[in-house]
């Protein structure tokens, strides 16, 4: 804080609020000597503060409640820097997390796909993830088809029929920390060049994590994904980043359009994807910790494609 010149921190329930020992709220406030949860941050904030830090999911009319005469800056300059690298017991939530998401992934394997619509689907895995533990439900994909190209896609009432593309990812909170896991599969048969196309994507995903060591800029894992995607033709379909960091935040730092480096305890879902408008796509995600032996995978799920026979 005194090197970022903030005088105090104002912070709701949040990833930066949990990630200061935040647990009742509604807010916590930090300043060079206290640290305390409260009802009323402006009475907390010293007098004659010059910049405040306020938590980047503060809400408008928070801030104008707040009514300090000082300099408002996102209090994410001070504690993203600070979080970047998670500590062996967060990377242990981490990897509780990746095993319940994946755990989920492998009953979504079971059900019966053939038939049921996109959004019939989804809300299944839904119910799923909430009986896993899982508190917060950040994003749930269901796409099949043609609508495996869309990046965006929310469920809808495509029915899934054998022949698909079927991409499934999840995503949520257990205890507080996030993870992600994305796979893509064939129902009861691929369709014709997918298994190429796919095949690209887990050979992109390799490429990136093999690369995954303390001392690397972030900027090498993408390229390493984009190097494979872009050698086998598929370039411009490829997906516009190859990851993201996770952890008390589902999207998080380090991420692949900055300077960062690579450090032991930093934790990355790694993504990468082709989007073939129009005809299907493919996305593998799987969450992966850099440590000093190198790259960690924190989950066991395959990446062979997998075909479904209901």
């Amino acid at each position: 804080m005194a090197g970022a010149g903030v005088d105090a921190l104002v912070l709701r329930p949040s990833p930066d609020f949990r990630f200061l020992g935040g647990r009742e709220g509604p807010y916590l406030v930090v300043t060079g000597d206290a640290v305390a949860e409260t009802a009323e941050p402006a009475r907390l904030v010293p007098e004659g503060a010059r910049r405040v830090g306020v938590d980047p999911e503060m809400r408008v009319r928070e801030l104008f409640w707040l009514a300090v005469e000082a300099e408002l800056v996102p209090a994410s300059a001070v504690l993203a820097p600070l979080r970047l690298r998670k500590e062996p017991y967060e990377i242990e939530a981490v990897a509780r997390a990746v095993a319940a998401a994946e755990e989920v992934l492998g009953q979504a394997r079971e059900l019966a796909w053939f038939g049921a619509g996109e959004r019939a689907m989804a809300r299944r895995l839904r119910l799923l993830l909430v009986e896993s533990g899982c508190e917060e439900v950040l994003s749930l994909r269901v796409a099949a088809g043609e609508n495996t190209a869309r990046p965006e896609h929310a469920p809808g009432e495509r029915v899934i029929n054998p022949g698909d593309a079927l991409l499934v990812a999840v995503c949520g909170r257990w205890d507080g920390y996030c993870a992600e896991v994305a796979r893509v599969f064939a129902v009861a048969e691929p369709p014709e060049d997918f298994e190429a196309m796919y095949s690209v994507v887990a050979a992109a995903h390799r490429a990136g994590l093999s690369v995954m060591r303390p001392g690397v800029p972030v900027a090498a894992v993408s390229r390493a994904v984009g190097e494979v995607i872009d050698g086998s033709g598929y370039g411009r379909f490829a997906a516009a980043h190859a990851g993201r960091g996770i952890g008390l935040g589902h999207d998080e730092g380090p991420r692949p359009d900055e300077d960062t480096v690579l450090a032991a305890g930093m934790t990355f879902c790694l993504e990468p994807a082709i989007y073939v408008p129009d005809l299907f796509g493919a996305r593998v995600a799987d969450v992966v910790a850099c440590s000093d032996g190198g790259p960690l995978a924190l989950g066991t799920s395959p990446h062979s494609l997998t075909v479904l026979d209901r």
